[in-house]
C-alpha cells in the first residue's frame, strides 16, 4: 500500500524568520502523521532550506523547489546537488508548471535534472500539467503523456521506484477552479498506465499527487481517489493552521 505524501510548495514566501517559526510549530502534527503512516514536507525557497531543515522535525520532509544538473560551474543564480546535500536536502520538485512557463523547463531539462538526482539518490518529485487552452482543446492527455515519457526516458525501474510524480492542471493553480475529484482520478489513473507501460510492476509503488487549488475542505475528497496518493499544496501550506487541517482532514 501507498503511504499518502502530503507536501507544501512556498514558492517565493516566508522569510527565513517565519519559516523558523513554522517549523517549530509543525513539530506536534509532523509527530501525528507519522503516528497515521502518512509522509508530510515542505519545499522552502533556497535562503530558508537549512532554517526549516534546523528546527522542524526530523519526521517533516524538507525539499527543494528546483536543482541544476550541473554539480558545479558558471551558472549563475543556480543551485547544485552538492550544495542541497551539504544541509541534507534530498527531496527536489522538477518541472513545476511556473518553472515551464517562466523559465523554459522544458521535458528534456526535466529528465537531465532527474537523472543527475536519481545518481545522487535523491528524490524527484516530478510535475507534469496542462494549461486551460489545452483543457479546453481535449489534449491534457495528450500533453502530459507526452510530459511524462519525455522526462522519464530511459531511465530504469530502479531508479524511478523512488520517484513521486505530481499532477497539477495548470488551469486550476491558484486561481480557485479546482479539477473535479473525478478528473484528478482519470488523469492520475492515466499516468500510473503510462508507468507501467515503460517500468512495470514499479508502477504500483510511485506515487502520484494531485496538485492544483487543493484545500483542508477538499483535500480528503482527492485523497481518497484510488490512484491520488497525496497531494502537492501551495497557497494552503503557507499557514500553519491551514496545513495542520490538511493533515488532520485526511487521517
Amino acid at each position: 500500500m501507498r503511504k499518502k505524501l502530503l507536501l507544501g510548495n512556498w514558492k517565493m514566501n516566508k522569510l527565513a524568520s517565519e519559516a523558523k517559526e513554522f517549523a517549530l510549530a509543525s513539530v506536534p502534527f509532523a509527530a501525528l502523521a507519522k503516528k497515521n503512516n502518512i509522509e508530510i514536507g515542505v519545499a522552502p525557497t533556497y535562503l530558508s532550506l537549512a532554517t526549516v531543515k534546523e528546527y522542524a522535525s526530523k519526521d517533516m520532509i524538507v525539499a527543494a523547489q528546483n536543482v541544476h544538473f550541473m554539480d558545479h560551474g558558471a551558472y549563475t543564480g543556480e543551485v547544485s546537488i552538492p550544495m542541497l546535500k551539504e544541509f541534507g536536502i534530498d527531496w527536489v520538485i522538477i518541472g513545476h508548471s511556473e518553472r515551464r512557463a517562466y523559465d523554459n523547463e522544458t521535458n528534456e531539462k526535466c529528465h537531465e535534472k532527474m537523472k543527475a538526482l536519481f545518481e545522487n539518490n535523491m528524490v524527484p518529485v516530478y510535475c507534469v500539467g496542462e494549461t486551460l487552452a489545452e483543457f479546453d482543446a481535449g489534449k491534457t492527455k495528450e500533453v502530459v503523456g507526452k510530459q511524462v515519457s519525455e522526462g522519464l526516458k530511459d531511465f530504469t525501474a530502479e531508479q524511478v521506484a523512488r520517484l513521486v510524480v505530481a499532477y497539477e492542471p495548470v488551469w486550476s493553480i491558484g486561481t480557485g477552479k479546482n479539477a473535479s475529484s473525478e478528473i484528478a482520478q482519470d488523469i492520475c489513473s492515466y499516468i500510473r498506465s503510462i508507468l507501467r507501460e515503460m517500468f512495470g510492476g514499479v508502477a504500483e509503488e510511485i506515487r502520484i499527487l494531485y496538485g492544483g487549488s487543493v484545500k483542508p475542505v477538499n483535500v480528503k475528497e482527492y485523497l481518497s481517489c484510488p490512484d491520488v496518493d497525496g497531494a502537492l499544496v501551495g497557497g494552503a501550506s503557507l499557514k500553519i493552521e491551514s496545513f495542520e487541517e490538511l493533515l488532520t482532514n485526511i487521517l
